[in-house]
């Protein structure tokens, strides 16, 4: 049997990096949305930090339980991740249906996939990365809502 005390032992250490991970793809998905919202475009800084930062946790959960799992052979959680990223996304593509010629709940569709991400991270015990990714994405909720809307109305498109 294999010895995983050094992996244990440095798990917090390990969870913690890729925690800067997530910010770094919220920011990132940030300045893209950044873009697209001063372009005029409906999907904007908080919609694209949601998928970019839902897309980060939901990898670094596929990577850390394949690590934690690999002693138990047929085990694969990265197929019952990959159906909840389809079966999220089926959700989400109903909450961002067209109404006229605006499309509704795009940052709400988004929000739902990086919480059932979170949720990934939860149910693999990745605490850290899960309070991270909440944290996050409480933060593209709020704070890029009102930095979003002071860009636009100073230079976007409609200005």
């Amino acid at each position: 049997m294999p010895d995983f005390t050094q992996f244990t032992s440095s798990f917090g250490f390990v969870e913690m990096t890729f925690a800067w991970r997530l910010v770094v793809a919220m920011v990132l998905g940030a300045c893209l949305g950044l873009e697209r919202s001063l372009a005029g475009k409906h999907a904007g800084m908080r919609t694209y930090s949601l998928v970019s930062l839902g897309s980060a946790t939901l990898v670094i959960v596929g990577t850390l339980a394949s690590y934690q799992l690999s002693m138990f052979s047929g085990v694969n959680p990265l197929q019952i991740a990959g159906s909840i990223v389809i079966g999220i996304g089926f959700i989400g593509s109903g909450l961002a249906a067209l109404r006229g010629d605006h499309p509704a709940e795009l940052t709400t569709a988004a929000g739902i996939w990086a919480v059932a991400a979170i949720g990934m991270a939860c149910g693999f015990g990745l605490y850290i990365i899960a309070i991270t990714a909440t944290v996050l994405s409480i933060i593209v909720f709020t704070f890029l809502s009102k930095l979003e809307y002071r860009l636009r109305t100073q230079w976007g498109k409609d200005n």
